[in-house]
């Protein structure tokens, strides 16, 4: 029989964004509200879905001060699940052990919490067939040193193999470390994990996969970028795995090169336009957006000093498309190369450009240096001779690169 399940971790339901609420208390409110809305849009798209059961990480909560409001949250989705039959399996992680773990104690019809100390089995069954049986076990307390893995194995019964599990997949630590080969060496078909915040398949047949976040916290790398859930179809072994965003509010980094952009004013519209193409290319969400102006070029000393970049955020800020925040302005940029001055010095970069130009004003000494190439040059630029176009270009960038290399060693 073939069927769908659902499967996410780490929800930190109601958790305040890091770093955003100092910047902006309205923007800081509606991104907190966003990882309930992402619950919200998870238990829709498991009931859209028509999946036969939903499987939790870990992580619902953030730590031990589990607000009233993201507990109500959480019950109210499961409520909504269970009026339609939709079995939810839960484990819990180093944010949300069992000690302490929940101020209700009742749970509605077919949710399944894991309990700590030994694994434990769960059939799976809709219409009389057992679809799968998931073996979990929680975590008890905050840090779990042992290796939980070993004990979880294969149930016997039929059906699709499932481990659930909280663990770092780490050697050694406190979040139930363990290796890849302990994985693989359980029979599971599928195993359902949690804890890292980026949706990654670390393996197929059997199936070893994190679904990442629900939604992202902050702007750390492993919190950029599409966040949601996994849909996975299968019948004795899995079929297919479809992952599903279902973040409320996106956090990216967009870069802007600087290079050829003579004011101000020509700056501004750049980052417009990248501003409309990110919110075509993730129309929809609130994003949060820190802005990187990279390279070389004459703005670098209008931007270098905090106050000429703080004007410039606000004013991004206060022009802005609706539902995009600009978080931060960062400044990765340079001052353009002085090529006469260099050229005038008495070391190595005065003799490269001297080259450079000598290259550039004999094109047939510029061809006969490319068939004179080695492979590597060769393998960069292509086997097929390039017009002199392009080797001009490449030289040029050889050049510049080179003098970027030579200032930053300086």
């Amino acid at each position: 029989m073939r069927f769908r399940f659902g499967r996410a971790a780490a929800l930190h339901l109601d958790t305040p964004f890091s770093g955003l609420a100092r910047t902006d208390p309205q923007v800081a409110e509606q991104l907190r509200d966003a990882s309930l809305g992402a619950w919200d849009d998870l238990v829709a798209c498991t009931i859209a879905e028509d999946a036969s059961f939903l499987l939790l990480a870990g992580d619902i909560y953030d730590g031990p001060e589990r607000g009233v409001r993201a507990q109500l949250r959480f019950l109210r989705g499961l409520e909504r699940l269970s009026e339609r039959g939709i079995p939810v399996l839960i484990v819990h992680g180093n944010h949300d052990p069992l000690q302490g773990w929940s101020a209700i104690s009742r749970w509605p019809a077919g949710v399944t919490v894991f309990p700590s100390g030994a694994p434990t089995a769960v059939p799976v069954e809709r219409a009389g067939i057992r679809l799968a049986t998931v073996v979990g076990q929680s975590y008890g307390r905050r840090q779990e040193p042992n290796n939980l893995a070993q004990d979880l194995h294969r149930a016997s019964g039929g059906g699709l193999a499932v481990g659930l599990l909280h663990t770092a997949l780490e050697p050694q630590g406190n979040y139930a470390p363990c290796s890849q080969a302990d994985l693989l060496a359980s029979g599971m078909d599928y195993w359902a994990l949690g804890h890292t915040h980026s949706a990654v398949v670390l393996h197929q047949h059997p199936h070893i996969v994190y679904p990442g976040a629900l939604q992202g916290r902050s702007m750390a790398p492993g919190e950029q970028g599409p966040k949601g859930a996994y849909v996975v179809e299968a019948e004795t072994e899995v079929l297919d795995l479809r992952f599903v965003a279902l973040d409320r509010a996106r956090l990216l980094v967009a870069p802007v090169p600087i290079e050829g952009l003579e004011d101000l004013g020509a700056l501004h519209r750049t980052v417009r336009t990248a501003e409309e193409l990110l919110v075509r290319q993730h129309g929809g969400r609130m994003l949060v957006v820190r802005l990187e102006l990279v390279g070389r070029g004459p703005l670098h000393a209008i931007l270098e000093p905090p106050e000429a970049r703080s004007e410039l955020l606000r004013d991004l800020r206060d022009g802005a498309s609706p539902g995009i925040w600009w978080e931060s302005l960062q400044l990765h940029t340079a001052a353009p190369i002085d090529r006469a001055a260099r050229a005038a010095a008495q070391d190595f970069g005065a003799e490269l450009i001297a080259e450079t130009e000598r290259l550039l004003a004999d094109p047939a000494l510029l061809v006969q240096l490319w068939e004179e190439a080695a492979g590597d040059a060769r393998t960069l630029l292509g086997s097929t001779p390039p017009t002199r176009e392009v080797l001009r270009q490449a030289l040029l960038d050889a050049d510049s690169l080179c003098l970027e290399r030579l200032d930053s060693e300086a």
